[in-house]
């Protein structure tokens, strides 16, 4: 159904979603939204406490809480009916004009399409749950990701990097972030948080609050191998070290 979807008809709906929500927190003094945040702490520390009873506890009580929490928002709410909606006249549509498939032959002499290989990267975006590469070796791929809960590991001395610049970029909610670098290789990072702490190469900041942090190794812009390093976390710790 929203393959059918004009990219401006899910922008709108995208537009009004986010006016609801900022009316819910205007007018009604945010009405579900501090409760389903506050579920989703439970969720997070009975997930890290997950082996204890009152961390299952903690879990599934988050997890009842956050699902009521959301929806009884106005803008999920909204959302809800403007999904029912668009299913229906939809539903409607393909009865009076039902899809058509007509094979298409690629002749020899058509060039428009270049030959490209898919490949399957090393990190779903997963949005629960930890991730961490594998302890054994494996071929090294530039890392693109993003997440709400949970932890990241990455360690690099089990691939070889590319004689390049690599990069790992992870965007996410709350959870910390570890990242282990070969002694041979170059290093750049920028690290934005709202909340948390830092520990990258020795370098220790126990409170930062909304703040960007920037280091790179001596030789980053003459040396290869080299890892560029772009990670934004709204509540955690990043740990970036050698090894």
């Amino acid at each position: 159904m929203f393959r059918r979807l004009s990219t401006d008809t899910l922008n709108w709906i995208m537009i009004i979603g986010v006016i609801l929500f900022i009316l819910e927190i205007a007018f009604f003094h945010g009405g579900m939204i501090f409760s389903a945040l506050f579920s989703g702490l439970l969720i997070y520390i009975g997930w890290k406490k997950f082996n204890h009873l009152w961390g299952k506890f903690f879990f599934w009580i988050g997890i009842i809480g956050a699902v009521l929490s959301v929806f009884n928002m106005l803008a999920v709410r909204f959302l809800i009916v403007a999904g029912i909606v668009l299913f229906i006249i939809d539903f409607s549509r393909t009865k009076k004009d039902p899809d058509r498939i007509n094979p298409y032959i690629l002749s020899p002499n058509d060039s428009t399409a270049e030959p490209v290989i898919r490949i399957d990267p090393m990190f779903k975006h997963r949005l629960f749950g930890d991730q961490k590469t594998t302890e054994h070796a494996y071929k090294w791929q530039d890392i693109n990701i993003h997440g709400i809960y949970g932890d990241r590991v990455i360690d690099l001395s089990n691939t070889v990097l590319p004689n390049d610049t690599s990069v790992i970029s992870i965007r996410h909610f709350v959870g910390n972030i570890e990242i282990y670098v070969p002694y041979e290789v170059e290093v750049s990072i920028n690290h934005s948080s709202i909340f948390g702490r830092a520990h990258i190469f020795g370098k220790k900041h126990w409170n930062l609050m909304n703040q960007t942090l920037l280091y790179q190794t001596e030789n980053y812009d003459t040396t290869y191998p080299r890892i560029k390093i772009v990670t934004s976390l709204v509540s955690g710790d990043i740990e970036v070290k050698r090894i």
